[in-house]
């Protein structure tokens, strides 16, 4: 799947009728609010690992910075690693004093996303055009401030501002196997009003095209219903990215069974655990499992280590879920049943990627 379109393609000027955005903005849910989608195709590229120590590391000394890449694998419906590889191209975002900084996107980045997903959900500000495979979203600052800091993660004005730019300016490019699948923005096509009208109208709209992941999964129904309030109330990173490995992975949760994975692919899969000594990188994965503890996500887990000598070479972790996981995933299960029931009476599934 490629990306390369040279001129900005602009948002249709009317509503679409479509039945498939129908089916990806309503849920199995009593609170609409609290819950949303995840695209896991989309989700397990690494994209927000980098922190700002990184950043000013990979930086030159005139605040300009090379690509990054970013070596994982994902196993493919025979079980097989498939070697991945993302290249990241660093937005080049100009400072008050008219020269350019380098900036990878990284955890406002990652919280933003969240946001925009769950505003597109919303009937007024989402456009899904199934034939071209486009979904666009319509916002403002404002939303997005109100949205960050009712969930606990308020960002200001600039922030949001700046990390827009780092979603629609920095650039992701996917190997698989060695071949490009993929080339584009966090967010393409993206139209913001001037600065005098930010500075004078928060609530003036901006308009974005979601990455082409998000709208074939919506035209093919590869996504998948979460708590999103649950989610939002995770402090850290590496916590928010077990809570959608689970939702996407563990989906026949219950009682009877548990879930098991392992620390290198947390390792390589999120690019979360970049510490300097693997002991500090397995503490980080405990207080994240801990923190999905404290979440009501997982109700217990063991950590069983493969080791040779006095030196571990790998770990492998396994859950059980809690009565609030077990029902989110059955209603995630219902909902996705009830669409492909609806999608096939319509003929509306598309598979093509």
């Amino acid at each position: 799947m490629t990306d390369k379109t040279k001129s900005r393609k602009k948002p249709p000027k009317k509503a679409i009728a479509s039945k498939q955005y129908d089916l990806f903005s309503n849920f199995v849910t009593n609170d609409e609010s609290e819950v949303s989608n995840t695209v896991e195709y989309w989700e397990r590229i690494p994209k927000y690992f980098f922190t700002a120590k990184q950043m000013k590391s990979l930086r030159t000394s005139d605040g300009l910075a090379n690509p990054y890449q970013w070596h994982y694998t994902i196993k493919d419906y025979q079980g097989n690693d498939l070697p991945y590889m993302v290249k990241i191209q660093p937005a080049l975002i100009e400072q008050d004093d008219g020269t350019y900084k380098a900036f990878f996107p990284s955890v406002t980045e990652e919280l933003i996303e969240e946001a925009l997903k769950k505003i597109f959900t919303e009937q007024n500000y989402g456009i899904h055009d199934p034939k071209q495979s486009e979904s666009w979203v319509r916002f403002s600052y404002a939303m997005i401030k109100r949205e960050l800091k009712n969930r606990g993660k308020g960002r200001s004005y600039p922030q949001i501002k700046q990390a827009l730019e780092v979603m629609s300016k920095c650039i992701l490019t996917v190997l698989e196997d060695g071949k490009e699948v993929y080339t584009g923005a966090i967010l393409s096509d993206y139209c913001s009003v001037d600065r005098a009208k930010y500075l004078d109208d928060a609530k003036a709209l901006h308009v974005a095209r979601l990455p082409v992941f998000i709208s074939h999964a919506i035209n093919a129904l590869e996504y998948r219903q979460y708590n999103y309030a649950r989610l939002m109330e995770c402090k850290e990173q590496l916590t928010r990215w077990l809570h959608k490995r689970l939702v996407n992975r563990y989906t026949n949760a219950n009682f009877m069974n548990d879930y098991h994975f392992m620390y290198s692919d947390v390792k390589q899969g999120s690019g979360l655990l970049q510490q300097t000594r693997e002991t500090d990188n397995r503490k980080k994965l405990i207080s994240a499992l801990n923190e999905l503890k404290e979440q009501s996500v997982i109700n217990h887990y063991t950590a069983q280590e493969n080791t040779e000598g006095l030196t571990i070479l790998d770990v492998k972790y396994t859950v059980t879920p809690t009565v609030d996981f077990v029902s989110e995933q059955k209603a995630a299960n219902k909902r996705h049943s009830e669409n492909i029931a609806v999608a096939s009476k319509l003929q509306l599934v598309d598979k093509s990627r």
